[in-house]
């Protein structure tokens, strides 16, 4: 399945849009392709990393799949999407297109690297179920330093999977897989954050009809109300500024051509 990019010009970001139930054929064309391969996903704080973060915006720039992750960035899509195009499948989350990976033809290793022991020994365990005669390892992402990086990739490499769910938190996972690009084994990396929780159990993943409406914020503030209050109520306004710059540098420039 071939896949293009769309520029959301509101958010000067780019994004991949993909339908959920599409997942399965892009991730078995990445596979089959071969080669180091990322997909990542686009909500209001990454697309405030990106702007604010070199390496950030350059894993990114160099994603096979930016995919649609959060409601501000979907409607910002699909407002400026070809009428009758859009629907509400093309916004992704990483527990969206985790759970089709049992139709990912050629997928038979699969790393989990990230959250705390006991998260990480669940989530294995689970996609266990969901890839019968698959191999699942896990390394856990607690304590996590220049030294636990370097062990977890010799033993990538010497595990060689197919596809390696990284959930170490934003920004930490984005500079690991950039600053150890040329180090990880080939195979398809997976930016899914807090996923690794929801597919263990450990955290609660919010109703689907509510992220439908657009509350899933809502729902995270509840349960992590001083994690989430930064990136809710204050986070945006960030974004709101560091765009107003760009554009007010650009339109300087461009006058004074």
């Amino acid at each position: 399945m071939t896949v293009g990019r769309d520029r959301l010009r509101l958010l000067d970001v780019e994004v991949t849009a993909v339908p959920e139930h599409g997942m399965a054929d892009v991730l078995s064309g990445l596979i089959a392709a071969g080669g180091r391969r990322t997909v990542v996903g686009h909500n209001l704080h990454s697309c405030y990393l990106y702007h604010t973060l070199p390496d950030f915006r350059a894993l990114y720039d160099s994603a096979d799949v930016v995919l649609l992750d959060g409601a501000p960035v979907y409607t910002v899509w699909k407002r400026q999407a070809s009428a009758g195009a859009p629907d509400s499948s093309y916004r992704v989350g990483s527990t969206d297109w985790i759970k089709h990976l049992g139709s990912v033809a050629g997928l038979d290793r699969v790393a989990v690297v990230g959250t705390n022991e006991l998260s990480n020994a669940e989530a294995c365990r689970r996609l266990e179920v969901l890839l019968p005669g698959a191999k699942v390892l896990g390394w856990a992402g607690q304590d996590w330093d220049a030294d636990r990086e370097s062990a977890v990739v010799d033993e990538l490499q010497a595990f060689g999977p197919n596809l390696v769910l990284v959930g170490l938190g934003m920004p930490l996972q984005e500079s690991f897989l950039w600053q150890r690009r040329d180090d990880l084994p080939d195979a398809v990396y997976g930016a899914v954050g807090g996923a690794l929780d929801q597919i263990s159990g450990h955290q609660r993943l919010a109703p689907r009809w509510l992220g439908r409406l657009g509350f899933e914020w809502l729902w995270r503030l509840i349960l992590s109300p001083r994690r989430v209050f930064g990136r809710v109520f204050l986070e945006p306004w960030k974004l709101a500024a560091v765009l107003a710059r760009r554009k007010f540098r650009s339109t300087k420039t461009g006058t004074s051509k």
